[in-house]
């Protein structure tokens, strides 16, 4: 079973304690977010655990915990992206995150820390060529410390569409994402970087960009050298490809505030 902490939270930021007592009784429930009644009960014991998947934004507070964390595989998708507060509300300065994206790095290993550029929003202030800008030097500033870096272009869900409107946030054109698309593989190239997209629709791959999946299993079996039997996760968006794991966040819980967050 691969465990996914989580695509609901940011449980390495705001809920490592409550993580490591789960982990340490062995077990976790968890609501279904669509129906609160029904609650699954999750076995988190070493040996059913076959990966770990850690999404933040801010891993900082794990990084005294991974001694703990060495009885499981595990790996981090770590979001660095290049908006100031008014954006992202509640987080450390970029060059505070960056220092904790090289400390976490040097401590596992670049190939379990995947840089995520996600998502990838345009209005006045943040501009294509902002993008390209920016994207350009955070590769190379991480370069040595990933080994992959993913994008995805913002989607305009339901329950977002008003902060969308109030930022001024557009939607992306076929030629902007194009010109995203070459400039960021481009720099990716140049920092030594595999780039991917993240559930972003076909058209990339004249680019060098190939659709990734986040939930990987090609990864997990590199990191633990055992075979998986695993099939693609079909409850998450078109376009995405990953695989099957156990989400045990919880909606509503994170306090980064991003403005463009659907959880």
């Amino acid at each position: 079973m691969i465990i996914s902490a989580s695509r609901r939270t940011d449980i390495p930021a705001f809920h490592i304690d409550w993580l490591l007592d789960r982990l340490k009784e062995g077990h976790v429930t968890v609501k279904n977010p669509f129906n609160p009644g029904q609650v699954r009960l999750v076995d988190l014991s070493p040996d059913s655990i076959e990966c770990i998947v850690f999404w933040s934004k801010n891993p900082a507070s794990l990084l005294k915990e991974l001694k703990f964390l060495a009885q499981y595989p595990y790996y981090f998708q770590f979001t660095l992206n290049p908006y100031d507060s008014d954006i992202e509300t509640n987080l450390p300065e970029k060059k505070v995150l960056i220092e904790t994206f090289k400390k976490l790095s040097d401590t596992v290993g670049p190939e379990r820390v995947i840089w995520r550029y996600d998502p990838v929003l345009l209005n006045p202030k943040y501009s294509v060529n902002y993008h390209i800008e920016k994207f350009y030097a955070l590769s190379l500033e991480l370069s040595g410390f990933t080994k992959k870096a993913v994008f995805s272009f913002l989607h305009h869900y339901r329950k977002i569409l008003k902060q969308i409107k109030l930022l001024g946030i557009t939607e992306i054109g076929n030629e902007e994402k194009q010109t995203l698309a070459e400039n960021f593989s481009r720099a990716a190239r140049e920092a030594g970087l595999i780039i991917e997209s993240c559930a972003t629709e076909p058209g990339l791959t004249e680019h060098g960009i190939a659709p990734g999946r986040c939930i990987d299993d090609r990864l997990i079996r590199q990191i633990t050298g055992r075979d998986l039997s695993v099939k693609k996760d079909k409850n998450q968006r078109p376009g995405c490809l990953c695989v099957s794991s156990v989400d045990i966040g919880e909606y509503n819980t994170c306090s980064n505030a991003c403005l463009y967050c659907y959880a």
